[in-house]
């Protein structure tokens, strides 16, 4: 069994409006844009990233907004809910505050004991916010009080035909069972970061998943370094797992392989952090490209979405 894997370090998803997806993020739920990239992959399309004052790994959503994407089909296969720390008692208040932003199927519900407010956002993605005694540092420099504001991730939903397979791998990286209720069953670090948490929902007659704006792309977990990080890839390889070579993302390093389930995981490193290239009362401001699209800067400050009407 692993030890080097912390938690959660970020989950990325796909989107079909730039500009809707950054209104959302920064204005409705208050999160700090902490990096305005490309996806290195495509780079005519945005890589957006969320989260605290510094983007600390378990706070960070990215995204990939492709332009009039068409919405994805939930199912199986797949991570489904991405659920948010809040403090306790701030549930209504948020409720008000997503209501005021458009944002669509509120529901409150309880699971495993904790309340929680379930929301979709702008493409139909799956979020709720979790009353949690949580004492990380919330940004507040997008009009969301102290009080009220987002900590960072609380857990993510992986949504399977069959979890059989899914439960053997996460507890193979350090996860432990500590919860079930019908058809879900809950796993967390001991001693991780505060985004430790993954619930695994069993749903043997729903179709798979189908990919597209809205659906997460990729979960990441956190690891502190790269020596952690090889470890772990060694490891996993030597378990058969298919896992790509170590590739560098500018902001942390990555390696990424396939779930049984058909569920991409990715394996970052805490370092070197989002401010390597703006300083931290800058993050998210300038367009910042790594060195091989260097050269494409002035077709993409032209042809990118301008994130601000």
């Amino acid at each position: 069994m692993l030890n080097q894997i912390k938690g959660l370090h970020h989950v990325t998803s796909l989107a079909s409006s730039a500009r809707k997806n950054n209104a959302f993020f920064t204005d409705a739920l208050g999160l700090r844009r902490v990096k305005k990239t490309v996806n290195f992959d495509a780079p005519d399309v945005y890589h957006l990233y969320y989260g605290d004052e510094v983007g600390s790994p378990g706070s960070v959503m990215t995204y990939f907004p492709f332009q009039d994407a068409a919405r994805g089909r939930r199912g199986t296969g797949e991570v489904g809910t991405t659920s948010f720390s809040v403090p306790r008692g701030t549930l209504k208040a948020w409720a008000d505050r997503l209501a005021a932003h458009d944002a669509k199927s509120l529901q409150a519900d309880t699971r495993f004991g904790q309340d929680r407010l379930m929301f979709d956002g702008p493409d139909g993605d799956a979020f709720a916010l979790v009353e949690t005694d949580d004492d990380r540092a919330p940004w507040v420099g997008n009009g969301v009080s102290q009080d009220m504001a987002i900590r960072g991730f609380h857990s993510a939903d992986m949504r399977l035909t069959d979890d059989g397979a899914s439960a053997e791998l996460l507890k193979f990286m350090g996860y432990e069972e500590i919860a079930s209720a019908d058809n879900l069953t809950r796993f967390a670090v001991p001693g991780g970061n505060d985004a430790n948490i993954i619930d695994i929902e069993t749903l043997p007659s729903v179709d798979h998943a189908g990919q597209g704006a809205g659906s997460v792309h990729h979960i990441a977990f956190a690891v502190e370094n790269r020596a952690r990080q090889l470890e772990v890839r060694e490891a996993l390889m030597d378990t058969g797992y298919q896992v790509t070579p170590v590739i560098d993302r500018e902001y942390f390093w990555a390696i990424y392989f396939r779930t049984p389930g058909g569920i991409l995981f990715e394996i970052a490193t805490n370092e070197p952090g989002f401010d390597v290239d703006e300083d931290t009362a800058h993050l998210g401001e300038a367009l910042k490209l790594p060195s091989r699209h260097a050269h494409l800067r002035d077709r993409l400050e032209r042809q990118l979405e301008p994130l601000e009407a």
